[in-house]
């Protein structure tokens, strides 16, 4: 199995991207992947992802920041429309990273 970090971001770091960081998770596995997974709000993610090797980072909140990593807009795993296509986007992202 391969493995990545995601870092999944909402406003206060806490309840929506603890959420989506299950979500994500678990999918992920389906697909192979064997995901670290770390939450932020738009103001800590600096501070959390510092010294780690962040792969992609899915907002549910704006971040408007270049911090050098991939973001990937991840409302679809709050709202449940759009799901797959946001896991596609991830999956994009890593596949391109790892090949």
């Amino acid at each position: 199995m391969k493995t990545c970090t995601v870092v999944t971001v909402c406003g206060s770091g806490v309840v929506t991207s603890s959420m989506i960081a299950l979500k994500i998770k678990e999918q992920l596995r389906e697909r192979g992947w064997d995901a670290t997974m770390l939450e932020a709000s738009p103001v800590s993610l600096n501070s959390v992802i510092t010294g780690k090797d962040v792969d992609v980072i899915v907002c549910a909140s704006p971040v408007t920041e270049d911090v050098g990593i991939p973001k990937v807009k991840g409302m679809g795993m709050v709202t449940g429309m759009g799901e797959e296509k946001v896991m596609d986007a991830i999956c994009e992202v890593l596949e391109e990273k790892y090949k």
